[in-house]
């Protein structure tokens, strides 16, 4: 038998765009409760890349995490003494955490830059289906695709 689900939390929109989707950027930039400093990145970055690519800032994040989004990950599975890769489809909550990830993870990875800049071009990059973000989702695809023949074990 299953547990049940936790009741999950509410996110509030952030003040400057009142996006759900901007502040959940900023929590996942956020370190050690700093989230001023966290908002002054995501605000800055954002600015950036709408100077750069001329359209809107919130239209530039929300094809940015639909260009990064999965829509099959991998899960692991024990069956009968050996591990298998299953491919499953992801719920549509969980893609969007793991494009915000990824996009995050891709910007923290780069080093020399300040990371508004950094966030700023992985977000440039993610809108024109380029960069690492992008390059994990296409590779978490391939992955699926190779282990396709495991798929009967998921249940």
């Amino acid at each position: 038998m299953r547990r049940p689900v936790k009741k999950r939390i509410e996110i509030n929109p952030d003040i400057k765009y009142s996006s759900v989707l901007v502040s959940k950027f900023i929590n996942k930039i956020m370190i050690a409760g700093k989230k001023s400093i966290a908002s002054k990145i995501v605000y800055g970055a954002l600015e950036d890349a709408e100077k750069k690519l001329q359209k809107p800032s919130l239209e530039i994040l929300e094809q940015a995490v639909q260009n990064v989004s999965p829509s099959i990950q991998l899960k692991s599975r024990r069956v009968g003494g050996a591990n298998y890769q299953i491919p499953v489809e992801v719920k549509p909550e969980r893609r969007l955490m793991l494009a915000i990830m990824w996009i995050v993870g891709a910007a923290r990875s780069q080093k020399g830059k300040e990371m508004k800049v950094r966030l700023a071009d992985e977000f440039i990059s993610a809108f024109n289906n380029t960069g690492n973000a992008v390059k994990k989702k296409l590779d978490t695809h391939r992955m699926a695709e190779a282990n396709k023949a495991f798929a009967h074990f998921a249940w």
